[in-house]
């Protein structure tokens, strides 16, 4: 049993990294419909062609923008519903910058990069959320959002990015204070350290090897996305750690559930 068969996904930020595996993997799950969102075109007609080479059934919508510009989230959100019959059931903020490289301390940051920063990470999915929020409190929907522990510790020399992640996680939980009582459900993630171009560049001294690829943080936010998880909002949970118990889950449990394997919802480094 495909457990996304018939769910109308949004995932921003897409064309590469965690985005780009969700899109497989959400297409894997039986997803009727992705709307994927990125700033490269051309990545994203890449990736629409091997989604409908792996998923024909899925109608891909590619959407070029940037979700830091609140008329590209205008446009966005309307081309998804339109593509849609007017509704989305998922709702991933995956897009994210990470500013200059490498990161000043705050004494020495750029005005003008501080606020690209927070208008992309924070701004733009209050702006995405505040928009499918009608669409979704008539049919019921997912709002996943991704942080990371960046959001809840301060780094030195992490900056706008730590900053706006601290914003996220407040914003996450707002959303999930003033939605209870809906069929909207507001959820966020750390994916924990990932092998992407993001985070070779924000610790370029470190070994990527030692950190996991994108592939192979995918299962909570196919739970989080899934009826599995109709009942949960308001929570945090790691990806790398050990979130099926805090869901009130175990590997076995979720095998026999689904009849697969974490190793089936992984997809090859497409880079």
């Amino acid at each position: 049993m495909k457990r996304l068969s018939g769910k109308l996904a949004f995932i921003t930020g897409a064309s590469q990294g965690l985005g780009r595996e969700l899109a497989f993997v959400f297409a894997r799950e039986g997803a009727a419909g992705l709307a994927l969102v990125a700033r490269r075109g051309e990545r994203l007609s890449e990736l629409r062609a091997e989604i409908g080479a792996l998923a024909p059934a899925t109608n891909v919508v590619a959407i070029q923008g940037d979700v830091g510009q609140p008329d590209d989230v205008e446009r966005m959100v309307a081309t998804a519903l339109a593509a849609f019959g007017g509704r989305v059931d998922v709702l991933v903020n995956n897009a994210s910058v990470l500013g200059p490289s490498p990161m000043p301390y705050l004494l020495d940051y750029p005005l003008e990069d501080f606020l690209q920063v927070l208008n992309v990470n924070l701004i733009g999915p209050f702006l995405l959320i505040r928009k499918f929020l009608p669409a979704m409190i008539d049919f019921g929907g997912s709002i996943i959002n991704v942080t990371s522990d960046a959001g809840i510790t301060g780094y030195p020399g992490w900056g706008a990015y730590g900053i706006s992640k601290f914003g996220l996680e407040g914003l996450s939980q707002t959303w999930a204070a003033e939605l209870t009582g809906t069929a909207v459900r507001v959820n966020w993630v750390d994916p924990g350290s990932m092998n992407t171009a993001m985070h070779r560049a924000a610790e370029p001294g470190e070994d990527p090897s030692q950190w996991a690829e994108p592939g192979d943080v995918t299962e909570v936010f196919v739970y989080l996305a899934s009826d599995e998880s109709a009942k949960v909002s308001g929570r945090r949970f790691e990806a790398q750690g050990e979130w099926r118990k805090q869901a009130g889950l175990s590997s076995d449990s979720m095998v026999a559930q689904t009849g697969v394997q974490r190793s089936d919802f992984a997809t090859a480094d497409r880079g």
